[in-house]
Parts: C-alpha cells; structure tokens; sequence
C-alpha cells in the first residue's frame, strides 16, 4: 500500500509538473469554458429559464470533460508510455490519471458554475446541494472518461472511437446528475434525488471497479 501510495503521487505530482508548464492547455481549457458560457448568455440575453440554464451548465461540462479527460492516454506517445512503465506499475498510473483528472474536471466545473452565474444569474435554492451534485458529477466523469481514453489509446482512428464509446456510457450519469441539481435549483432537499444519489455513486463504483480489471492488460499492450 506504502509503494502504491508513493507511486501515485509521484505519477500525479509529474501530471500536474507537465501541466503547468504547458499552461495554456489548461488555461486554454478554463478559458473555453468562459467563452461558451459568455455566448450562451448573449445568444439568451442573460435570461434563461432554471431548467434550460442546468441543461446548458452541463452540456458544456460536458463538452469540457470530453476535450480534458481525452489527451489522459490518448496524447501520451509510446516513449512515455514507456518511461511511465519503468516508473509505476498500471494501478498507481490509472490511480494518478483519475485523480488528476477529476481536480482537473472540478475546477473548470467550478469555473463553468461561476461564470454561469455571473453571466446568466439564477437563484439556487439549494447550493449545498448543486455542490454536491457537482462534484459527483466530475469524480464520474473523470472515472468513464479516464476508463475510454485508455480503451482507445492504441487504436486508430481514437478521436471517432473515443466518442462512440464514452458516449452511451456518460449519458446515464449526465442524466442523473441533472436531476440532482435541478432538484437543488428548486430548493428542494437530498431526499428528493435519492434514487439519482443511489446510481451515482454505483456507477462510479462499477465503472472504476472494470477499469482497474482491465487496465493492466491495457497496459501491458
């Protein structure tokens, strides 16, 4: 557990080294977020009806999470992939690339909801909740995203094949977390959502429980 725990956080800490000094991907990620909510607020006049507003809020999430989470394998050339075989074996480096990408996720959530809020204001009865939906949101995101990238890493053709497959799998859990912050947009209480709260976190589950099967056969290709 020692030598997992240290691998992952040095796979993690040379994630973030690479990100920050190429910052204008990340910088570029959170400014594209910015500039999709500033249009869809001038495309409304800044006035959006509650539901429509929580469809756009996570559409564009969406959109971010697919751009984000995709370069995780898919970018990596065989020379990396080599160095980071020398380094760790593939559950601290799955483990490393789901957290990276899910801080990843929740900051340009939080941007997104920032900026969604400055731009096109709506009052959220229940913020608490909207955080929480939030965050569950990003952490499953990250986990079906990182899982995908990984599938499709040694394909061809991987930007057509990563769609396809992320796909099907993201609709379910877009669905359910939409539910959970339209319930906290209307003020209402978790009780409202728990069926929403009872498949998010089990489809977390089962998602990173095959990832981290299939993973290291993954990786030995």
């Amino acid at each position: 557990m020692t030598i997992w725990f240290k691998e992952t956080l040095g796979i993690l800490a040379k994630e973030w080294r690479l990100e920050w000094r190429q910052k204008y991907a990340l910088v570029g990620l959170m400014m594209y977020a910015l500039v999709m909510v500033f249009a869809v607020s001038l495309v409304s006049g800044g006035d959006i009806e509650p539901s429509i507003w929580n469809m756009l809020f996570w559409i564009l999430l969406l959109f971010v999470s697919v751009n984000a989470v995709a370069k995780s394998f898919m970018a990596e050339s065989k020379g990396q992939v080599y160095y980071l075989y020398t380094l760790a074996g593939p559950t601290p480096v799955l483990s490393a690339k789901l957290l990276f990408n899910f801080l990843v996720l929740l900051a340009a959530g939080l941007v997104s909801f920032t900026g969604f809020i400055f731009f096109s204001p709506i009052e959220i009865g229940n913020i608490s909740l909207f955080l929480l939906g939030l965050v569950a949101g990003c952490l499953g995101f990250s986990v079906n995203l990182t899982l995908v990238s990984s599938i499709t890493a040694g394909a061809g053709n991987k930007s057509t094949l990563f769609a396809v497959l992320s796909f099907p799998l993201t609709l379910p859990l877009l669905m359910a977390s939409m539910k959970v912050t339209e319930t906290a947009i209307e003020g209402k209480g978790i009780e409202s959502c728990l069926q929403e709260f009872a498949f998010i976190p089990g489809f977390i589950v089962i998602i990173a429980a095959v990832s981290f099967i299939l993973f290291p056969s993954l990786w030995r290709e």
